[in-house]
């Protein structure tokens, strides 16, 4: 205690005493020890929206202009401000986005896998686009509980057996591979269309398998610096707004 004590007035004494420098050998000497004091950054605002960046940039409420945004992922935006004198940037708004969990690579019971495909996959469109939804729906809601034994799989395809009329029971080809639109980027872009191998088991249960090499998200990631071309247009002609990613 009586040692810590003694160290504090040192220490004082030292900050309380003029600052002497002396040169040894051609090096200059302080007597105190000085640190630098860096130049203080901005707090971010925190969205999960594309249109809360959008809304922000268009009010300039913070007198920040010029900005970078900065499309870090297919879930996540930052806005940053240029380089200060300290050639740090501060973050203004991020933006992250809300999405349902889906568990590729694992297997669900049906009941779970219809769930799943009716609460966070895009409904087939009119856009021309293929997307299997509705086909991968039907058959899991016909594969018979009783037949699930009877499965053929020649490493590509498979077979179930399944109800295919109000009293038909056959085999059935299971499609492979199979196109989807998960919820995996902001609602204000379309969701990318993605490849699936589609994979059942004994019990019964059914599997999701990413089989796109992860485009999708390059996909993702262009769709979000096109939104906010379409949006801020007049700002990054006048160079406000620069868009990376």
């Amino acid at each position: 205690m009586i040692k810590e004590a003694i160290d504090k007035i040192l220490s004082l004494s030292k900050h309380m005493a003029p600052i002497q420098t002396a040169v040894i050998a051609g090096k200059t000497y302080t007597s105190a020890e000085l640190s630098r004091i860096s130049e203080s950054t901005i707090g971010n605002i925190d969205v999960h929206n594309l249109s809360g960046i959008v809304e922000y940039l268009q009010s300039d409420f913070d007198k920040q202009l010029p900005v970078i945004i900065h499309v870090i992922s297919p879930t996540e935006v930052h806005v940053l401000t240029g380089l200060n004198s300290d050639m740090n940037r501060s973050t203004l708004i991020k933006a992250t986005a809300l999405l349902p969990r889906i568990k590729f690579n694992d297997y669900y019971d049906l009941e779970s896998f219809n769930i799943l495909l009716q609460s966070c996959f895009v409904p087939a469109g009119d856009d021309g686009m293929p997307n299997d939804r509705e086909l991968v729906l039907k058959l899991v809601g016909n594969v018979k509980d009783e037949q699930v034994v009877a499965f053929g799989d020649d490493g590509v395809s498979q077979s179930v057996t399944a109800k295919t009329g109000i009293a038909t029971v056959e085999p059935v080809v299971v499609p492979n591979p199979v196109h989807l639109k998960p919820f995996r980027t902001f609602v204000e872009v379309e969701q990318p269309l993605s490849s699936f191998v589609l994979r059942m088991q004994k019990g019964p249960s059914a599997a999701l398998f990413e089989a796109d090499g992860g485009v999708w998200k390059v996909v993702a990631i262009s769709a979000i610096k096109a939104y906010f071309t379409g949006l801020l247009g007049e700002r990054i002609e006048s160079g406000e707004v620069v868009i990376v990613g």
